[in-house]
């Protein structure tokens, strides 16, 4: 039995178990803000324990994270947490459709191609040096990964980098990467050359991530909990206005780590490389009509969606025509006009057909809801006023050591959890620490979620990250050096986003 299966096996009766203890042990009543005793009741308790129970079972995978996200429709109503129609109404939140969409936009992407395309489109624009063709595969990545799912980006991305490796070895070597066995190890310029490109495809597609709020699960999360919360609509160009500048600054870094102090080459241009990507490009021939569809489709979106907050307020004969648009209505939009487009009206064919749409990873749609729920029933319940007052032992700490730490927290925690169930948890426990410090909550809040992103050492912090591993040509070690770099190279940056970005907004918008 392996140690992650052992740990399993371990977190499946730990989670009941610490739950019913914490249960028992809570204590009967606590002292608020204001020194009023307040009760401990039955309710509260059960949330409490119902959290821990969750965050044991998604921290240690002891079943899918997806099916640890149904226990609260079969645990709350039974446990008087909340009844169970407040329960499910968590698992058809809007950001839930937002996402929905976004994903059926993704898979038209992937479907006809148009992914590709952009990536050598990038690599035409930037040329055959290697510094260049490392800096246009992670910039086409992160683009993508915007829009598509980082999984989904990386898996098209690796093979396009792998290309790139056997090219520039034959060259070399006049060998491929199999009659090698692998990247030969000897030859430093080749191998950070690779490197380079292996990790920079990982690392762009969690970075990339975080530009928009359908580009990683985790800021969904965010986006619905703080509406759910706080009553603020958090749009998706809102989220753009914090999100692009973090992913604006770090990609470059992430280059310039990777190129420059990780694996440096003497390797200045690819012999052939830019007749390679000619022909490539040529093998893809004219845009297809399904990639015209994709493309008209997506470009609606995305102009919805970054000028909804503008549109909302005109007027056309005294009819303001986009007051009621959404993001998420926008992206089923977008979804249903993919499936009534024609591709091939004789054949049948439209951009997405349901038997294409099945493949959406709903598992993550359920995740959503699941998190949504533990965070409704933490607010309905009081659990968020009790965390708080633990949380007062803080009150005495610096504001900008408490973010330092929790972005850290946040970074190394992901990378042996579940990105999207960790910020699922600790999202409310973050919102009672908030008034504990007198900070708005979403200096904690989002910092907090941007770094659950940024894991980047482990082959298990995110798939990308496991695609790379995946090819046998990134050893542990040096992901791990790597990532470390990355890591803290995250924790500075996102410290500094929070000042620098998010506090301004967060007093312009009081």
């Amino acid at each position: 039995m392996t140690l992650p299966q052992k740990v399993a096996r371990a977190g499946l009766v730990a989670g009941p178990l610490l739950a019913l203890l914490l249960y028992l042990a809570l204590p009967a009543a606590y002292l608020d803000a204001a020194g009023k005793s307040v009760a401990v009741g039955h309710a509260m308790r059960a949330t409490l324990a119902m959290m821990v129970w969750m965050a044991t079972w998604w921290m240690t995978e002891a079943v899918e994270i997806e099916v640890t996200s149904l226990l609260p429709i079969a645990a709350f109503p039974v446990l008087g947490v909340m009844p169970l129609g407040v329960t499910t109404a968590s698992y058809g939140a809007d950001v839930i459709y937002l996402f929905l969409g976004g994903f059926v936009l993704a898979m038209a992407i992937q479907r006809w191609g148009l992914d590709r395309r952009i990536a050598f489109l990038t690599l035409h624009l930037v040329g055959a040096r290697t510094s260049a063709i490392v800096a246009g595969i992670m910039g086409a990545t992160a683009f993508l990964s915007m829009w598509v799912s980082n999984t989904a980006t990386a898996a098209m991305m690796v093979p396009i980098a792998l290309s790139v490796i056997d090219l520039a070895l034959v060259r070399r070597t006049g060998g491929t990467l199999q009659e090698h066995g692998g990247i030969p190890q000897e030859d430093v310029d080749v191998r950070n050359l690779a490197l380079s490109l292996l990790l920079g495809v990982a690392y762009a597609s969690s970075i990339g991530g975080l530009g928009t709020i359908i580009g990683s699960p985790p800021n969904g999360i965010f986006v619905r909990f703080y509406e759910q919360t706080y009553g603020v609509e958090v749009s998706f160009a809102k989220w753009m206005l914090v999100g692009l500048p973090t992913m604006l600054l770090f990609l470059p870094l992430a280059w310039l780590l990777n190129t420059r102090v990780l694996f440096p080459t003497r390797l200045r241009e690819i012999e052939g490389g830019r007749a390679w990507i000619r022909s490539e490009r040529a093998k893809l021939g004219p845009l297809n009509r399904g990639e015209r569809a994709t493309l008209a489709v997506f470009a609606f979106a995305v102009f919805f969606w970054i000028f909804r907050p503008a549109l909302s307020g005109l007027t056309l004969a005294g009819v303001a025509p986009f007051a009621k648009f959404s993001d998420a209505g926008i992206a089923v939009m977008a979804a249903m006009a993919l499936f009534l487009i024609p591709v091939d009206r004789a054949k049948g064919v439209h951009v997405i057909d349901w038997p294409t749409a099945v493949k959406l990873p709903w598992g993550v749609l359920i995740l959503f809801g699941g998190g949504l729920a533990l965070a409704a029933a933490t607010e309905a319940n009081g659990v968020a006023q009790y965390i708080g007052s633990l949380a007062r032992g803080f009150s005495g700490w610096p504001v900008a050591a408490v973010v330092v730490v929790v972005i850290a927290l946040m970074v190394f925690m992901s990378e042996l959890t579940s990105n999207t169930a960790q910020v699922a948890t600790m999202l409310p426990i973050l919102a009672a620490l908030a008034p504990v410090l007198d900070v708005p909550p979403a200096l904690l809040l989002l910092p907090a979620t941007i770094a659950a992103s940024c894991a980047f050492m482990m082959p298990v912090g995110t798939p990308p990250n496991a695609i790379v591993f995946g090819t046998g040509l990134v050893r542990m070690p040096q992901m791990m050096k790597a990532g470390l770099w990355l890591n803290l190279t995250g924790i500075l940056l996102i410290t500094g986003i929070t000042y620098l970005v998010i506090a301004p907004l967060l007093l312009a918008a009081r």
